[in-house]
């Protein structure tokens, strides 16, 4: 391989040289690694590579996903696939105040510093400490719309100096939204009875009879989204 393109990083502090057209997660693998936590849709979506690295004469610890950023020279890295957190169990429609549960079951929210960590570390870019606020104002909307896309990667939740857990709680704040207080979507019931009913039974039934390899040639005729 030409040295000219290949750049040189570092992973859990062994030296490797690698094209400078990989992934981060392409660059582990490369090295012979084989993840089987941290490694999930390669899309950008599950958010299950969560990673840290640092750059040469920068001081800043940055984050990313591995599936998504490209390698840069010089790069240290270490790969968070899970980062424990306190998760509260419960069921929606065991809620006495579904529109005060946030604070009940994440009373840790009280904690937040408001040092704006969790925002510099979410690799989507989103408003983390800004749907905390709202969660702590009991804005039930603006936190399930600030956390939309939030793919639940848990790097808010290691560098979160309060222990806390944004993810979890935004994602109940989503469930009761979505439960509680979203519009009923008439044509998704609709359709949900019709399948109960058996429309689709016969082409499931047709699908299940494929042999394995026409099976993945359908899957990889699929239209796709542009």
């Amino acid at each position: 391989m030409d040295e000219k393109e290949t750049i040189e990083i570092l992973i859990f502090g062994q030296r490797y040289a690698f094209p400078d057209t990989l992934t981060i997660l392409s660059a582990f693998e490369w090295a012979g690694f084989h993840p089987v936590r941290g490694v999930g849709c390669r899309g950008g979506f599950c958010g299950a590579c969560g990673t840290v690295y640092r750059l040469p004469g920068d001081p800043l610890l940055h984050y990313a996903l591995a599936c998504q950023k490209r390698i840069e020279a010089g790069m240290l890295l270490a790969q968070i696939p899970f980062f424990p957190a306190p998760r509260p169990a419960y069921r929606l429609e065991n809620l006495a105040a579904p529109e005060s549960a946030l604070l009940t079951l994440f009373p840790d929210l009280t904690r937040c510093y408001g040092c704006n960590t969790c925002t510099k570390a979410c690799p989507q870019e989103l408003d983390v400490l800004g749907y905390i606020a709202a969660a702590l104002s009991g804005d039930l909307s603006s936190t399930a719309v600030l956390s939309f896309d939030c793919v639940h990667c848990g790097l808010c939740v290691a560098r979160c100096p309060a222990g806390l857990d944004p993810p979890g709680m935004a994602l109940l704040a989503r469930r009761i939204w979505g439960r509680y207080f979203m519009p009923r979507a008439g044509h998704l019931e609709e359709r949900v009875e019709s399948l109960g009913d058996g429309d689709m039974a016969q082409e499931v039934a047709a699908l299940k009879a494929l042999p394995e390899e026409a099976l993945k040639a359908r899957y990889a005729s699929r239209q796709i989204e542009p």
